[in-house]
């Protein structure tokens, strides 16, 4: 076709990128109001949100330049958000910047109704002349006031969108033939989709491309980042986005996950049961976030929220916030935070103080205090180099396209809730099997598969862009990898005009062309080959039906487990119902139910419960099914005479040791209690809180040698001093 050659080369080229020189913020968090006392979480950074902040505040709107001011005056570091796919951008809708109305450039559907993200407020077809207003009017100014970090979050393209004059518009000047509705056939559903992921890959780059040139002259090292859902959401919520071909992008220097509850939530299919899984969704979006990028070495943040857009109750939002905080931290090799979005809403906002209760009211003292010391754990939260327990290297192959297949559906064929994706993953993943994400976009870096055992693939969901990809993973194959491909191939898209049956190709699904790769015939029957040092094994059951159906997997199982076992010689393949990891002093555990049983896991040792306000120390823990906690593991610190705060619900500044003496500055927003608990070489003599004596006996542990200390929490500073 005439464009996917263009595209497949953008990608390419993008691949030998270099590493570039690493932002040094650890935590962040966005923000569209001036800096005020009962939102100063304390974290490096904060990211300011839009020139004309963010559309779904309805306070008074304060100049960007001094919203800046006013959290650079309290020590942040500033930088700057703003939607790519909306925005506070009424000017150049309604005419105000080039004198030219430009609603018709919102995303349209089927019936010719805008997709509307707020009042006046479209999403939009970022067309040639919108990239322009969007350096002109927003990067442009951001970088003359200073900033030298931008974030273009959510570059999205509605799957149900495709009939507005300017996507048919795009269409022709992309693919070089008039526009065709996507609802007639899989082919223009493949076509209108694929001009979708374009168009958002092809924006970022443009703009992002302006904002280091633009920083350059003005001698300012510029960074962009991209902020946006994982491709299982994205995927799940019927939205195209370039995903992971920005990873490596030049003028990509990384990503925030922005996984949360309100993605996790999202209910799927496992053993004929379609409900909420919040845990292991949110552990396979950021898993698939972190594949995305692991190989290009580019930065990733990860993003959770104490609470979510969808108004519910302070109960389910502190369930869903330990669920979700945990899933973020069983990834080891990231260590970078965006500790929470809008702590306006979060501290100010009032929501229903229970599922049966109409009455609303601010966060539960508890559960800010809890939710602080959390956030506060990721300012020193270390990479490790342990791994979650269970069989490591099963692996399931994502693409990019898996956006490009769900909706509208074709000659009868669904895929309800993502299952052909779940279908491969929750069978293992509910066994206590920590699976992985493989980007299919990622696999001419060698390190893509370096740490993949068995890899699960099917293009009942997805289908590849390019040829270029079957010969990595026949090579893989060969030099000793195991494959199983599970599909029967059927899916309306197989026959999409694309490159495997164009341009003297005459395959009649991809998988062929894969399978020939490893000396295996076109529609090959179920069964086992060699090829190699390597083997294959193909199932002619498309994965959903592993989920859709109860008790439905005993076939998928008994291949994987004899083929880790014996062909990737991976050891046994254990079944479990928890995970569990050890970073630095911290304890992760997760509990699954749904499981191979529903025992609890016991923990030993001297534990504080980080998910508990009161921080109470445990000496053994039963942790239940579907349960998790987050543990402080005194045991483990290795310098146990140097007196340290272990756990805070504020930000530790200015400590001070010597012989006798422990002093320090706290600082957390007004109006939220703080509590610490503080190891000490011995009982101590006299605490003083803002020179007023406190010490309280009772607060003493004698055996672990630490002080539970409280007070309400003020962000110009409480000053501690410490005497034994």
């Amino acid at each position: 076709m005439k464009k996917t050659s263009i595209l497949i080369a953008l990608l390419a080229a993008s691949v030998s990128v270099t590493a570039q020189v690493k932002d040094p913020v650890k935590t962040t968090f966005q923000s569209s109001r001036e800096w005020r006392p009962t939102i100063d979480n304390r974290a490096d950074a904060v990211m300011i949100y839009g020139t004309g902040g963010n559309p779904s505040d309805k306070s008074k709107r304060i100049p960007f330049e001094e919203r800046v001011k006013t959290w650079q005056d309290k020590g942040y570091i500033t930088h700057f958000m703003t939607g790519i796919a909306w925005g506070e951008y009424q000017d150049y809708f309604t005419g105000k910047w080039d004198g030219k109305m430009h609603l018709d450039e919102g995303q349209v559907d089927v019936k010719g109704d805008t997709i509307w993200h707020g009042h006046m407020v479209p999403y939009i077809v970022p067309t040639d002349n919108y990239l322009k207003y969007i350096k002109e009017m927003h990067v442009k100014r951001v970088i003359d006031a200073g900033i030298d970090a931008i974030f273009m979050e959510e570059p999205e393209f509605w799957a149900r969108a495709g009939y507005s004059e300017s996507f048919k518009r795009e269409w022709k000047k992309y693919y070089g033939f008039e526009w065709r509705p996507q609802h007639e056939s899989p082919e223009n559903t493949y076509l209108a989709n694929k001009l979708k992921y374009w168009l958002y890959f092809n924006a970022l780059n443009e703009v992002f491309t302006y904002a280091k040139a633009y920083g350059k002259s003005k001698g300012m090292d510029v960074k962009c980042y991209v902020p946006t859902h994982s491709l299982i959401n994205y995927s799940q919520w019927m939205i195209v986005s370039p995903e992971a071909s920005l990873a490596s992008l030049p003028v990509v220097d990384g990503y925030i996950a922005q996984v949360w509850t309100g993605t996790s939530r999202e209910p799927n299919y496992f053993n004929g049961v379609v409900k909420e899984r919040v845990f292991e969704t949110a552990f396979l979006e950021y898993g698939s976030m972190e594949s995305m990028t692991a190989p290009t070495g580019r930065k990733m943040f990860f993003l959770t929220d104490p609470i979510e857009d969808w108004p519910r109750d302070w109960v389910d939002y502190k369930k869903n916030y330990q669920a979700t905080f945990t899933a973020q931290l069983l990834y080891p090799n990231i260590a970078d935070y965006e500790v929470m979005p809008w702590p306006e809403r979060i501290y100010e906002g009032l929501y229903k103080t229970s599922m049966n209760s109409d009455a609303k009211a601010k966060i539960p003292k508890d559960y800010a205090t809890q939710m602080q010391v959390m956030i506060n754990t990721l300012n020193q939260m270390p990479k490790s180099k342990n791994q979650v327990s269970g069989s490591s290297g099963i692996s399931i192959l994502l693409a990019n396209s898996l956006m490009f297949q769900r909706f509208p559906t074709h000659a009868g064929y669904d895929d309800p809730q993502l299952a052909n994706f779940y279908g491969l993953a929750l069978p293992f993943l509910k066994r206590g099997v920590p699976v992985k994400t493989v980007h299919i976009e990622n696999l001419s870096f060698k390190e893509a598969l370096t740490d993949t055992k068995v890899l699960l693939m099917s293009y009942a969901n997805m289908k590849p862009l390019s040829p270029e990809a079957h010969q990595h993973l026949a090579d893989w194959v060969k030099s000793g990898g195991v494959l199983v491909y599970s599909g029967t191939d059927l899916d309306p898209f197989q026959t999409v005009q694309e490159w495997w049956n164009t341009e003297g190709n005459h395959y009649t699904s991809p998988a062929d062309h894969l399978f020939e790769k490893m000396n295996i015939e076109g529609a090959a029957k179920e069964g086992r080959y060699n090829y190699g040092q390597g083997s294959v094994h193909i199932l002619r059951t498309d994965p959903k039906d592993y989920v859709l159906k109860p008790n439905n997997t005993e076939q998928l199982l008994a291949v994987v487990k004899d083929l880790y076992e014996t062909k990737a010689k991976g050891g046994k393949l254990q079944f479990k119902n928890n995970f569990f990891l050890t970073r630095g002093v911290y304890d992760l555990i997760a509990v699954l139910d749904e499981s191979v049983d529903a025992k609890p896991y016991q923990i030993k040792g001297n534990l504080i419960d980080l998910f508990d306000a009161k921080l109470p120390i445990y000496t053994s823990r039963d942790v239940q099914a579907g349960e998790q906690c987050f543990f402080l593991n005194l045991d483990r610190i290795q310098d146990k005479q140097k007196p340290q705060v272990l756990a805070a619900a504020s930000r530790i500044y200015d400590e001070k040791i010597d012989a006798y003496h422990y002093s320090f500055i706290a600082k957390s927003p007004i109006q939220t209690t703080h509590i610490s608990r503080i190891l000490l070489p011995r009982k101590p003599k006299s605490i003083l809180v803002n020179q007023q004596e406190v010490f309280t006996e009772l607060n003493w542990d004698q055996k672990t040698k630490t002080y539970l200390l409280g007070f309400e929490n003020d962000p110009q500073g409480v000053a501690v001093a410490i005497k034994w």
